[in-house]
Order: C-alpha cells, then structure tokens, then sequence
C-alpha cells in the first residue's frame, strides 16, 4: 500500500476517497485551511501549511498528495504546487468504475469519478476533475484546472480553457470552445462558443450579464 494525503476534507474529499477503494491507495491525512471537523474520525486533519509541515517532519517520506477541491477560483492548481515544492508527488486517481480509452491523455493531478467516461484522444491537463457519470468524448482538449460536474457531456473535439467550469447535466455540442474561467450552469445546453470568463445557462445557453 502507498500513502495518501488529501488537501480538502469537505464534499470533494467525500467522493474522492471512495475512489481508493480496492486500490493501493491508503488515505493517511487531511489538511485543510477551514477549521473543520474532519468526516473521518481515525485520521488527522491538519490546519493548513504550518501544520502540514510540522507533520512531514515525522515521516521518513512524503506521502502522495490529492487536492480535494472541487470550486473554480484557481486555487486547485495553486495547492497542487504547493505540495509539490514539498515534495509530495500529487496523484492522477481513476475510480473503478470510470473508463478512460487507451489513447486518452490525463494530466498530473487529474480525478475521473464513479461512472464517468475519458473517451478517444481526448488530451486532459493538470488537475481536471470529471467528476461523477459525466463524460468527455473523442478528441477533447481540457487545460488545467477544469472541472466537468456531475452528468455532463461534452461531445466530440470539445475546447475548454484553463479554469472552466461545466455544470451537473450541462451538454456542449460538437467542436465548441470554452473559454478561460467560463462557467456552464447546470443542465445548460451549449450551441456555440463561450468566452473567456462568461457565465452561461439555459437550452439554448445564453450569456448572463451583470
């Protein structure tokens, strides 16, 4: 068995640690910045980087490291470095029950959930969450820090930019692109391109303005 920390002990922790199941994967500890109880009683959860440290220190190595957070305010990748400059190699964890095809590509950090699908040549970057029976197809390009929520689909050569966000039982069609930080909200359908930063919902998605 191989040690595992998880930064994040709230929702996404939840989720994330029924991925270990019948895995090497051994969770040993939580650390998060919120002063939370932990859900798990037999492990300790530490108060953010000083207590991380001072933990590390009584271990002969570090442990691998998986970041928890599912919101999209950048600070995934922003953890994901941080425990990476101390150390801790951070996990691309697959549920047992999630497929991902030969050829797909995950990138460092990334987390496919029960049920959910990385289809043909899709090229995912660090730190993408598909989270529960949601699907990527055939040649999608996701960058870093993107999040597909609960249920949505992304259908073929699909564009998302670096810290997007796509909603429970959203659906992009056929060769779309989404922009850098935009957002779909849930059950949305998305019938053309997203900018960067905009926030769309609806069937047709349409863009919300302030």
């Amino acid at each position: 068995m191989a040690d595992i920390l998880f930064w994040g002990a709230a929702g996404q922790a939840k989720v994330l640690r029924e991925a270990l199941i019948d895995t090497d994967w051994r969770l040993v500890a939580l650390v998060d910045r919120a002063a939370i109880t932990s859900p798990w009683p037999e492990l300790p959860l530490l108060q953010g980087e000083a207590a991380l440290d001072a933990w590390l220190l009584g271990r002969a190595s570090p442990p691998a490291a998986a970041v928890a957070i599912g919101r999209q305010d950048g600070s995934r990748l922003e953890i994901m470095d941080l425990l990476a400059a101390r150390g801790l190699p951070v996990a691309t964890l697959v549920h047992r029950r999630a497929f991902v095809a030969a050829d797909a590509e995950l990138g460092a950090g990334s987390q496919i959930l029960a049920q959910a699908a990385v289809c043909s040549h899709a090229r995912l970057g660090r730190g993408v969450i598909v989270n529960t029976a949601a699907s990527v197809d055939h040649d999608c390009v996701l960058a870093d820090g993107v999040h597909i929520g609960p249920g949505a689909r992304l259908t073929g050569e699909v564009r998302v930019g670096r810290n997007a966000f796509v909603g429970a039982g959203a659906v992009v069609l056929p060769r779309l692109s989404l922009g850098a930080g935009a957002v779909v909200g849930a059950g949305a359908v998305v019938t053309r391109d997203v900018p960067a930063g905009a926030v769309v919902v609806g069937n047709p998605a349409r863009e919300l303005r302030a």
